[in-house]
C-alpha cells in the first residue's frame, strides 16, 4: 500500500495534463474554424462616427464604436483600414493597437471588439468651417463594408504661453481665438475687439485687464468669451459642454483700469465672470451695454469700490451671488439678474442673486466701502430662493451694513434705490423702494429643465409679473432691449427687465 500512492499520483498528474493538452488541440482547431460565407456580415453599434468642430492644429477628444459578429461562427477580418490614412487627420485604434491598417483580426461568434477614432485638422486659411470625411472599411470573406468619419474643422488663431498686449491694439473677426493660457492688456494699453470677435478659452485660461477693454459688437454679430470644449457631456440628453460652469477662469479688472466698455458681448461658462478689484469711483470703471454674462461656478459680477454702469444686459446664473457690489457707484437699468443654476462644478448654491455692502471684509481685517450709489430702474433680480415673507431682504436680495439697522438705507454710506423693479424678497415699505413688485417670480420662456437640456431663456413668458409694468421714462432713456425689440410701441409696452416682452408662438395653449 505504500509503494502504490506515489504511482496512483502519477497517473492522476499524467491524466490532468493529457485532458489539458487535449483541451488546448480542441481549443485551436475551434480557432482555425472561421466562417467563409459571405453572408455573415458584421455590425457596427454606428454606422457614422461625428467630431463636433475641432480646432486646427489641435486634437479632438476619443470617440469610439462597437464591432459586433452576431453569428453563430467565428470570423476573420481580412483588413480593417482608413480609406485616406495620412491625409484626412483621423486616427484610429482597434482593440488597443495604433495603425492606419489592420491584418487578420479574429472576432469570435458573439462577441465584439472596440474602435477608437481621434482626429487632428490641418489648417487651411479658410475662415468658416469645413467639412471633414474618412472611412473605415472593413473587408471580410471578400465583402466591404465601412464607417463613415466625420468632422468639422475650424481655422483659429492659437494663443498660447501667455500673451500681453503692451500697446493699443485691435482684433478682428476673420478667425476665431483660441487662448490656452492669459492675455494681459498692460496699464496704459487700450484692447478694441471688433464685432464678432470670438474667444474659445481653454481650461484655466482668463483675460486679465490693467488697460482699457473695449469690446463693440452688435446684435447680429456680438463679441464671445466661452470655453473651448466644443462637444457633449451627456449624450443622451444632448447636453453640450457650453452650458457646463467652469469651463476657463473669467476676466479680471485691476485697480488702475478705467473707461471699459462692453457692448453687444456674450460671456458664459467660466469660473467667474467679471471681477473688478478694489478702485475708485471717481472714474467711471464699465459701461455694460446689451450683454448676456451668464453661468459662472463663483460670482458672475463682483465689484468693489468701482463705478459701473450696466443696461439692457442679462446677468444670470451663479453658483454665488450673481452679481455682488461692495461699496462704490453703481447703476443697473433694464437688466434681468436671474439666478436658477441647476448644474456646475461647485454644488454650493447659497448665494443670493443681488448683494450690497458696505464694508469689506478679509481674514486679516475690515475696512469701510461707502456704497455711494446702487440704483436698479425697471431691473429683474430674481431666482430660485423663496421670498419669506416674514423676513426683510430675504429671497434673492441680500444686504451687509456696518452698523446694525443701516439695512434701511444712509445716503453717504449705504445708499440704494429700487424703482419699477420686480424682486423675488419679502415687500419693503421705505422710500428707498417705488412702485416695485415683490415675493413673486415672473414666467420665462424657458427655465432649463432636464427635457430642454438645461437650457435657459429669459424672456418673459405671456401673463408674466412685470410685463407693462416699467417706469416709462426710464424706457425713454433706453428705447430697445437687448434683442433690438422697441420698448415703446408695443400694446403691452414697456416691461421689466432686460427683455421686451414679445408674443411666442410656443405660448400656445391647447
Amino acid at each position: 500500500m505504500v509503494q502504490q500512492k506515489p504511482l496512483m499520483k502519477k497517473v492522476t498528474v499524467l491524466s490532468t495534463v493529457l485532458m489539458f493538452a487535449f483541451s488546448l488541440l480542441a481549443g485551436c482547431e475551434g480557432m482555425n474554424d472561421y466562417s467563409a460565407n459571405p453572408d455573415h456580415r458584421l455590425h457596427f453599434s454606428a454606422d457614422t462616427l461625428s467630431f463636433d468642430t475641432i480646432f486646427s492644429s489641435v486634437g479632438s477628444v476619443t470617440k469610439q464604436f462597437m464591432v459586433y459578429n452576431p453569428n453563430g461562427e467565428a470570423l476573420k477580418i481580412e483588413s480593417i483600414m482608413l480609406a485616406n490614412a495620412g491625409k484626412s487627420g483621423f486616427r484610429i485604434n482597434v482593440n488597443g493597437r495604433r495603425g492606419d491598417s489592420f491584418k487578420d483580426i479574429d472576432i469570435w461568434k458573439k462577441d465584439s471588439l472596440y474602435v477608437f477614432v481621434e482626429v487632428t485638422v490641418n489648417p487651411n486659411g479658410a475662415h468658416q468651417p469645413l467639412i471633414i470625411e474618412d472611412s473605415i472599411l472593413f473587408y471580410t470573406n471578400g465583402v466591404r463594408q465601412s464607417v463613415l468619419l466625420q468632422a468639422y474643422g475650424q481655422d483659429i488663431r492659437l494663443i498660447k504661453g501667455g500673451v500681453t498686449f503692451a500697446k493699443d491694439t485691435t482684433l478682428t473677426a476673420e478667425l476665431p481665438y483660441l487662448v490656452y493660457d492669459s492675455l494681459t492688456v498692460a496699464e496704459g494699453a487700450a484692447l478694441t475687439l471688433e464685432k464678432g470677435v470670438r474667444f474659445y478659452m481653454h481650461s484655466q485660461a482668463s483675460l486679465i485687464v490693467a488697460g482699457t477693454l473695449r469690446a463693440k459688437g452688435t446684435r447680429e454679430e456680438p463679441v464671445l468669451f466661452r470655453g473651448d470644449r466644443l462637444d457633449y457631456i451627456y449624450a443622451e440628453i444632448v447636453l453640450p459642454y457650453d452650458r457646463i460652469p467652469g469651463q476657463w477662469r473669467g476676466i479680471y479688472f485691476a485697480p488702475a483700469s478705467f473707461g471699459n466698455e462692453l457692448d453687444h458681448v456674450i460671456i458664459r461658462n467660466g469660473f467667474s465672470g467679471l471681477v473688478f478689484r478694489e478702485s475708485t469711483p471717481e472714474q467711471k470703471k464699465m459701461d455694460i451695454r446689451h450683454s448676456q454674462i451668464t453661468n459662472m461656478d463663483d460670482h458672475l459680477l463682483v465689484a468693489i469700490n468701482c463705478w459701473i454702469e450696466a443696461s439692457d444686459s442679462e446677468f444670470s446664473n451663479s453658483t454665488n451671488a450673481t452679481v455682488a457690489l461692495i461699496g462704490g457707484k453703481y447703476r443697473f437699468a433694464h437688466c434681468t439678474l436671474a439666478n436658477y443654476k441647476k448644474i456646475g462644478k461647485s454644488r454650493n448654491l447659497q448665494s443670493p442673486c443681488l448683494m450690497l455692502s458696505n464694508h469689506l471684509k478679509s481674514d486679516e481685517n475690515e475696512q469701510a466701502c461707502p456704497l455711494l450709489q446702487a440704483g436698479f430702474d425697471n431691473c429683474i433680480i430674481d431666482g430660485s430662493f423663496s421670498a419669506d415673507s416674514t423676513h426683510l431682504y430675504s429671497g434673492e436680495l441680500m444686504f451687509f451694513t456696518k452698523e446694525q439697522g443701516e439695512e434701511q438705507g444712509h445716503d453717504a454710506t449705504f445708499n440704494y434705490r429700487f424703482n419699477s423693479c420686480l424682486i423675488k424678497t419679502a415687500a419693503v415699505e421705505n422710500e428707498r423702494f417705488v412702485r416695485n413688485l415683490f415675493v413673486k417670480s415672473p414666467s420665462y420662456l424657458k427655465t432649463a429643465t432636464r427635457e430642454e437640456a438645461y437650457e435657459y431663456d429669459f424672456r418673459l413668458a405671456g401673463e408674466s409679473a412685470g410685463i407693462g409694468r416699467a417706469d416709462r421714462a426710464v424706457s425713454e432713456q433706453f428705447p430697445v432691449d437687448r434683442y433690438g425689440v422697441s420698448r415703446l410701441t408695443g400694446d403691452t409696452a414697456p416691461s421689466i427687465g432686460a427683455y421686451e416682452y414679445v408674443y411666442q408662438e410656443e405660448e400656445k395653449k391647447d
